[in-house]
C-alpha cells in the first residue's frame, strides 16, 4: 500500500469512528511518518488533504461544478483555488492543440540556450 492510500485509508477509518478531524489526522500522519519517512518532508492538513481529493477527482475526469458541492461550496468560483492544472493535465491539453508542423513533446533546450539562461 503507497504511502498516501495508507494514510487516506487510516484516517477514513478513524473518522467513521467519530473522532476529532485535527486530532485524527495528526495521529495517522506520525503513525504514517514511522511507516514512509518521505512523509517527513510533506506539509499533511486538512486543508491538503481536501485539495489532494479535489485534484484527484478532477484528473479523473468529474466536473467541477461536482467537486464544488463535493466541498460544500456555493459556487464553482470558489472551488478554481483548489484545482490547479497538474504538468500531466497541461501537457494533455497541449496536445490537443499542437500544431501539424511542430514536433509533439516536451521542449528541450539545447546547451547553447541552457549555458545563456545559466549566465543571468
Amino acid at each position: 500500500m503507497t504511502c498516501r492510500c495508507y494514510l487516506a485509508y487510516e484516517v477514513e477509518e478513524t473518522i467513521a469512528d467519530g473522532g476529532g478531524v485535527e486530532y485524527l489526522l495528526d495521529k495517522h500522519v506520525a503513525a504514517a511518518r514511522r511507516r514512509c519517512p518521505s512523509l517527513e518532508r510533506k506539509r499533511i492538513s486538512p486543508h491538503v488533504l481536501r485539495h489532494s481529493a479535489a485534484m484527484d477527482l478532477l484528473q479523473h475526469g468529474v466536473d467541477r461544478s461536482v467537486i464544488a458541492l463535493w466541498l460544500g461550496h456555493e459556487s464553482v468560483e470558489t472551488t478554481q483555488m483548489y484545482l490547479h492544472a497538474s504538468l500531466e493535465m497541461k501537457e494533455q491539453a497541449l496536445a490537443k492543440t499542437t500544431p501539424l508542423n511542430v514536433p509533439a513533446g516536451r521542449y528541450r533546450p539545447d546547451d547553447q540556450l541552457l549555458a545563456f539562461l545559466r549566465s543571468l
